[in-house]
């Protein structure tokens, strides 16, 4: 698997707030290997990959009071959040007392757009006396060093699209947009929107290029001044694979920044598409 837990801490019980993707077993498996039992916590309409047969407490934001009641019960003292989620489509007439008054504070967040959103739900998890921890304490061998981890190394032009690329990354994280942008040679072919990585590598695999500019980078990277012990940004094998389906030269991230889920894969799919994959210090 890759990674290596925290040792066993004596703050008490970890719930893993799990959102879609492999993130949250691989967490849990973490844990585990360190002595922790940790609590798998799963919001209704987002459930947890591989968790088919683990425990899985499951809750509704609109009994939000209720879970955070449970979570004290169950020995929690930390939580941490790990997975894709969206914004959930709430049921006015589902709310009890106590959630319907926190309502306001997240529908104020809402507005002020994700990073906003999840700063408020780190503060909700705070002031109920929760310590929220990021994935990377958890698994820190997710995150690499910087370098080039596979067998093929970016050029000159690679690097200068990978430049240009943070840059552009950096202007969309700056308005709270997102956290990915494809360059090739120069110009910024697309960036991650609402819809997402996968979604936006797709896009650029249907771009007719003809003779426009060929190759091209991928770059992925935290939003500048982000809430990073919750939305910190993870990449896996599908993205080499549809980054080579796009006919780009590599993939970069931001080193320190983004977490790498199947670690050996992502770098044997890299090598076999000739791809380049580097951790790039920022």
């Amino acid at each position: 698997m890759g990674t290596s837990a925290v040792e066993a801490q004596p703050e008490g019980r970890i719930a893993i707030i799990g959102g879609q993707g492999r993130l949250p077993m691989i967490l849990a498996r973490a844990l585990q290997d360190a002595g922790e039992a940790p609590l798998l916590a799963e919001m209704q309409g987002f459930p947890i990959e591989g968790a088919e047969e683990a425990e899985i407490t499951r809750f509704r934001v609109e009994r939000l009071a209720l879970f955070l009641d449970h979570l004290h019960e169950a020995g929690v003292r930390r939580v941490v959040f790990a997975g894709a989620m969206r914004r959930p489509r709430l049921e006015p007439e589902l709310f009890d007392p106590r959630s319907a008054q926190l309502v306001p504070q997240l529908v104020a967040a809402m507005q002020g757009g994700d990073d906003a959103l999840l700063r408020a739900v780190v503060a909700l998890f705070q002031e109920d006396g929760f310590a929220v921890v990021g994935a990377d304490q958890v698994a820190p061998a997710l995150l690499p060093a910087p370098g080039v981890l596979g067998a093929v190394a970016p050029g000159p032009e690679d690097e200068r699209d990978t430049e240009r690329a943070a840059e552009v990354v950096a202007a969309l994280g700056a308005v709270d947009v997102g956290q990915g942008a494809v360059v090739a040679q120069g110009l910024c072919l697309a960036v991650e929107a609402l819809p997402g990585t996968d979604h936006m590598l797709d896009v650029v695999a249907q771009l007719p290029r003809g003779d426009g500019p060929r190759g091209g980078v991928f770059y992925k990277a935290p939003k500048p001044g982000q809430e990073r012990r919750i939305d910190l940004p993870a990449l896996g094998p599908g993205t080499v694979e549809r980054a080579a389906r796009a006919g780009l030269s590599g993939v970069a991230f931001e080193a320190g920044g983004v977490l790498l889920i199947d670690r050996d894969e992502m770098i044997a799919a890299a090598d076999a598409a000739g791809l380049f994959l580097w951790s790039r210090a920022p």
